[in-house]
C-alpha cells in the first residue's frame, strides 16, 4: 500500500497556519495604494464667446447621439447611419475595445489558483503496471490588492477603449458631415457658375448684335468670349472638389466611391439650433474627456500594483492524487498521494527596484494629470473658436449679401448703359467680374458658417455624455471575494 512520505505531510505548524492565510486572503482587505479621484480641471465659469447664446436648459432639448439631425437634411441623415455600421476606422476601435475586456478576465484570473493534472502509465514488468495520477495548485493569495488593482487598472484601461470608440465614432461622423458641406458648398458653385456662364453668355451675344450694328468693336466680342470660357473653366474645375468629397465620404461610410452617388442639392443657409452648455460640462460630454480622465485612472491603479513590490507574496500549494498497481487487490482508496504547504517570498534586496518603480507609476499619473488638464483646455478653446467663428461670420454674411445684392443691381446698370451706347463695355466686364467674386466670398463664408455649427457641436460633445460608457464589470466575469 502506498503512503504519502513524512516530508509531504503537513507539519501541525502548516496545518494551522494554511487555513490561517486563506482566512487572511478572503478577508476583504483594502488593497495597496492610492484610491482614485478625479483631480480639478482648470475650467472657467463660462465660455467667453457665450456672448449672444443660451445656455442649454434642461439637457432634455440637447442631440441624443443623431447629433447631425439638428440639420434636418435627410441625406445627411442617410449617409452618417452608415458610419457606425460599416465605418473601419471605428471598426478597429471597436476590436480594441473587446480585446481590453480579454484582459479584464485575464487580471481577474489571477484571483484564483492554477491547478493542474498529470497521469502516466508505466509497465515495468509482465506482471506489474503502475498507474499514477495526480492534481497540483498553487495560489498566490492577493493578500494586499496587487491582482485587484492590476483588474482596477484593467478596467480603467478597457474604459478608455470605450471612449476612444466613441472618440472614433464621433471623429468619423464629424469628418463625414464637414465633406458633406465642402460638397454641397461644390454642389451651390456649379450653380452659381452656370449662372454665370449663362448671364456671360447673354453679354456675348449682346456684344455682338452691337458689333454687328457698328456701334461696337472686335474687342468686345473676344472680351465677351473670354468671359465666357473663363467661367466655363471654373465650372469645370468646382466638380472635381465634388467628385473628392463624395469619394471622401464612401471611404468614411466603408464602401468603395464607386458603391456611391450622392445626388446634387444645395448649400444650406440656415443654422441650426445648437444647445451650448457650460464648459464644465465638457467633462462628460467630451469622448477624449473620458478617455483622459480613464487613463489616470489607470496609471493611479498602477501605483497600488508596484507599490504591492514592497510585500511578502504568499502562496499556497497542494497534490494530490494515486499511485499503484490496477490489477492488484489492495488498489484503491488507500494508495494516495498528497502534500499541502504553504509559502511566503519576501524580496530582501533588489537595488531599490521597487522603489524606483513605484516612483516611475507616480511620475505617469502625474503625468497623465497634466494630458488630462490638457484636453479639457483643448476641449474648451475648441468651444470658443466655433463659438467666435460662427458670431463673427453671421456679421460677415449679412454684410456680404448686400455686398451681393448691390453688385447685382451695378452689373445690370453697367449692361443697359453699354447696351444704350454710354458706358465702355471694360465697365459691364469690371461689374460682372466684382458680382461673381462677392457671391463667391458669400458662398464660402456660408460654407464656413456651417462647417463651424458642425465643429461647435463636436466639440461640446456631439450629444455624447460619459454615461454611456458601457459596464465594463458587467460585460466581465464577477469578481470572486476577496
Amino acid at each position: 500500500m502506498a503512503r504519502t512520505p513524512p516530508a509531504l505531510r503537513p507539519t501541525g505548524d502548516v496545518g494551522r497556519a494554511v487555513p490561517l492565510l486563506v482566512a487572511w486572503a478572503l478577508s476583504g482587505c483594502a488593497p495597496v495604494g492610492p484610491n482614485f479621484e478625479r483631480p480639478a480641471a482648470i475650467v472657467s465659469p463660462q465660455f467667453k464667446e457665450i456672448k449672444g447664446w443660451k445656455i442649454a436648459t434642461p439637457r432634455a432639448n440637447e442631440p441624443k447621439g443623431e447629433w447631425w439631425s439638428v440639420f434636418h437634411d435627410p441625406e445627411l441623415d442617410r449617409l452618417e447611419r452608415v458610419v457606425a455600421v460599416s465605418n473601419q476606422t471605428v471598426k478597429s476601435d471597436e476590436g480594441n475595445f473587446r480585446e481590453a475586456l480579454a484582459l479584464i478576465n485575464e487580471a481577474r484570473a489571477g484571483l484564483f489558483p492554477t491547478v493542474n493534472g498529470t497521469g502516466s502509465a508505466e509497465r515495468s514488468s509482465p506482471k506489474l503496471t503502475t498507474l499514477t495520477a495526480e492534481a497540483s495548485g498553487i495560489w498566490t493569495l492577493d493578500i494586499w490588492g496587487q491582482v485587484r488593482r492590476e483588474i482596477e487598472a484593467q478596467q480603467a484601461f478597457a474604459q478608455t477603449s470605450a471612449a476612444n470608440l466613441a472618440n472614433a465614432l464621433l471623429a468619423s461622423q464629424s469628418e463625414l458631415a464637414l465633406a458633406y458641406v465642402t460638397l454641397r458648398e461644390a454642389d451651390s458653385l456649379e450653380a452659381l457658375l452656370t449662372r454665370t456662364v449663362t448671364a456671360y453668355q447673354h453679354s456675348l451675344t449682346i456684344t455682338q448684335n452691337q458689333y454687328n450694328a457698328g456701334t461696337a468693336a472686335k474687342s468686345d466680342v473676344i472680351t465677351a468670349e473670354a468671359q465666357v470660357l473663363n467661367a466655363q473653366a471654373q465650372l469645370i474645375a468646382a466638380g472635381l472638389t465634388r467628385a473628392q468629397s463624395e469619394h471622401a465620404i464612401a471611404v468614411l461610410m466603408g464602401r468603395p466611391p464607386a458603391g456611391l452617388s450622392i445626388p446634387h442639392g444645395a448649400l444650406s443657409t440656415t443654422l441650426p439650433s445648437i444647445p451650448v452648455g457650460l464648459p464644465s460640462s465638457l467633462l462628460e460630454r467630451r469622448p477624449d474627456v473620458a478617455a483622459a480622465e480613464e487613463t489616470m485612472r489607470q496609471a493611479n491603479a498602477q501605483i497600488g500594483v508596484e507599490f504591492a513590490g514592497y510585500f511578502p507574496a504568499v502562496s499556497l500549494s497542494g497534490l494530490i492524487g494515486y499511485s499503484g498497481n490496477p490489477f492488484a487487490a489492495e488498489f484503491g482508496p488507500a494508495n494516495p498521494v498528497w502534500s499541502f504547504g504553504a509559502s511566503l517570498a519576501q524580496p530582501l534586496f533588489n537595488g531599490g527596484l521597487t522603489a524606483a518603480q513605484v516612483e516611475a507609476a507616480r511620475q505617469a499619473y502625474d503625468a497623465d494629470v497634466a494630458t488630462y488638464r490638457g484636453t479639457v483646455l483643448t476641449a474648451i478653446q475648441q468651444v470658443e473658436d466655433n463659438l467666435a467663428g460662427l458670431r463673427i461670420l453671421s456679421r460677415q454674411v449679412k454684410v456680404e449679401a448686400d455686398d451681393v445684392r448691390i453688385s447685382r443691381q451695378a452689373t445690370q446698370i453697367a449692361l443697359n448703359e453699354y447696351q444704350a451706347g454710354t458706358q465702355a463695355y471694360t465697365t459691364v466686364v469690371t461689374a460682372q467680374e466684382q458680382q461673381l467674386t462677392v457671391e463667391e466670398a458669400l458662398l464660402s463664408t456660408q460654407g464656413q458658417l456651417q462647417t463651424d455649427a458642425v465643429a461647435l457641436i463636436v466639440a461640446l460633445g456631439g450629444g455624447w455624455s460619459q454615461s454611456k460608457l458601457p459596464d465594463v464589470v458587467a460585460q466581465t466575469s464577477e469578481v470572486p471575494p476577496h
